[in-house]
């Protein structure tokens, strides 16, 4: 992820404020930092209020078709145009984990980002559908559907009640 020449909101440019993901042998010795779903995944801090979305997509239930989804999504494999768009609309950090056929993302963006707006103007960006379409053949969704409309928000239904 990193190495990318694109401009970089000003609020995303000021996180993370103390981890540093290019030394996860302080965190996580002698492992890979995708590779926590034992111990954890670290998070990143901002220097503004952030907040978070949940949204799902399931995939066609074929182990060899999520294995190719796996390696796609692999950084060496991920086009670096999708990357640079994700954070040119405003998206801090986006997760995606894995269970059976069932993927779930998680979003964090700035507090007063209109998530809507963003994947809006996402879908507009280049090689953005054409990622879309390269991804269609995984995924239980409708051919040429934006990535909104493939990612279903879920609805929190837990919190610790502080």
């Amino acid at each position: 992820m990193s190495g990318l020449n694109s401009e970089v909101p000003a609020y995303a440019s000021a996180g993370p404020a103390k981890f540093n993901y290019s030394d996860t042998t302080s965190f996580f010795p002698n492992t890979q930092i995708m590779q926590k779903k034992e111990t954890g995944y670290p998070m990143k801090e901002y220097k503004v209020p952030v907040k978070r979305f949940c949204r799902t997509l399931d995939l066609k239930d074929d182990p060899e078709l999520i294995a190719e989804y796996r390696k796609r999504h692999a950084e060496e494999n991920f086009w670096p145009e999708i990357l640079a768009g994700i954070k040119e609309v405003g998206i801090l950090e986006m997760d995606i984990y894995l269970r059976g056929t069932r993927l779930m993302m998680i979003l964090e963006v700035p507090a007063d980002l209109d998530l809507d707006e963003a994947m809006t103007r996402l879908a507009t960006l280049p090689r953005q559908q054409e990622w879309e379409d390269y991804m269609s053949i995984f995924q239980q969704a409708e051919p040429g559907a934006s990535s909104a409309e493939k990612w279903q928000p879920m609805e929190r239904v837990f919190h610790l009640y502080d």
